[in-house]
């Protein structure tokens, strides 16, 4: 019985642990809202736990941005601030601006983008919006540079302890091009 209540009071050390650590920024030194990047003079924001939320963005037109400091929010607001483009459906989850159904290269009209697997025909180029498979949710990003072998993102809400900006290979083969991570479902581009 006592190896028992012994093994009981473990659990719930650890899953307070867990807890704390998962829902508090102890270990950083940003408040949540804080400008922590920005890319193209629109502002990356420190959200703290991936979880957290502080409202909805609306633009001054109505436009839904969307919940404050998560991903979907700074991908939608700088396509809007920076590419003066709003989406028709500005509304769902970081994965759900991929339309798996659609061919690569076909126009995705929730979101009003060309849409481009992974791999695809088309390299991946900046401002592209990139969307990843993860979690729950998924998650949402945009390219702020290509290279010859790389991509980088700069991403809101990666979590507490992340990087707002993150490197993946970009290679080239059989004629497509392919960002190498399992989750990257592909990316969208405003094309005029």
């Amino acid at each position: 019985m006592k190896r028992i209540i012994y093994v009981l009071v473990l659990i719930c050390i650890f899953g307070i642990a867990a807890w704390l650590v998962t829902k508090f920024n102890g270990f950083t030194s940003f408040e949540v809202g804080e400008e922590v990047d920005n890319f193209h003079g629109v502002p990356v924001f420190y959200n703290g736990h991936i979880d957290h939320v502080s409202g909805r963005n609306t633009a001054a037109d109505g436009y839904n941005i969307g919940l404050k400091y998560q991903c979907v929010e700074f991908v939608k607001r700088y396509y809007y601030e920076h590419l003066k483009h709003k989406m028709p459906d500005s509304y769902g989850h970081a994965k759900d601006f991929f339309d798996k159904k659609l061919a690569d290269g076909e126009r995705n009209k929730r979101r009003g983008l060309t849409q481009f697997s992974n791999p695809s025909n088309s390299r991946p180029q900046v401002s592209d919006l990139v969307v990843f498979n993860g979690g729950t949710y998924g998650h949402v990003a945009i390219i702020s540079a290509v290279s010859e072998n790389e991509v980088e993102i700069i991403q809101q809400n990666p979590g507490p302890y992340s990087s707002s900006r993150e490197t993946f290979a970009l290679e080239a083969k059989d004629d497509k091009w392919y960002i190498k991570s399992q989750q990257l479902l592909g990316w969208l581009r405003k094309v005029d």
